[in-house]
């Protein structure tokens, strides 16, 4: 098999592909915020979670389940910021794989990549890094969500702190210290979320 590429065009290729096949790893993993609720791990990522609580009608009480799911639709994914964090992030990811697939593909194929479009490769995985580091930086900006009160305490007071509006109540204070769910944390407020199997 004739290639099109340099022995340098060749170790692009793969670091090419192995930074796409991380960024779509980090982007799909739940696992980008950690916290506690009712004394389970929790974790978050920009449309998935793992762990969540709902009400156990026979005991009359919230009840954690320890399982990974996705939300049930876009609207159901907690904050704005995790939803623009979502697309761009998702869009960088596509663009990252795109054009290692492609490298990959020259590898094989003679003639495949020219020098322009090398160029152009280079310049779309760019702009695909440059997206991926827009949504890490939008990622935080929604731990404001509803969902978090509950389960990152500590930081959320410290992100609250910036906002004087939305400083939780002493009331809810003492709850969290306890390890104990919000009343606004109902199992309404998960309502949109599916598991997954």
């Amino acid at each position: 098999m004739a290639s099109s590429l340099t022995c340098t065009g060749v170790i692009w290729a793969l670091l090419s592909f192995l930074s796409a096949a991380t960024s779509c790893v980090g982007f799909f993993m739940p696992y980008w915020l950690w916290g506690s609720q009712l004394g389970k791990p929790v974790s978050f990522g920009t449309f998935r979670r793992c762990s969540y609580p709902v009400h156990d009608e026979s005991r009359q009480m919230m009840v954690m389940v320890e399982e990974c799911g996705r939300y049930a639709s876009f609207q159901g994914i907690p904050s704005t910021e995790w939803r623009i964090c979502t697309i761009v992030t998702g869009l960088g990811c596509g663009l990252l794989l795109l054009v290692a697939l492609t490298a990959l593909m020259g590898c094989c194929v003679s003639e495949l990549i020219s020098r322009t479009v090398g160029r152009v490769a280079g310049g779309i995985q760019f702009l695909g890094g440059l997206l991926i580091g827009a949504g890490c930086a939008l990622y935080p900006l929604g731990w404001d969500s509803e969902e978090l009160p509950c389960c990152c305490a500590h930081g959320w007071r410290a992100s609250q702190a910036r906002s004087k509006s939305t400083t939780p109540t002493e009331a809810m204070r003492s709850k969290l210290r306890r390890g104990q769910t919000p009343e606004t944390e109902g199992p309404e407020a998960f309502r949109d979320f599916h598991k997954v199997e």
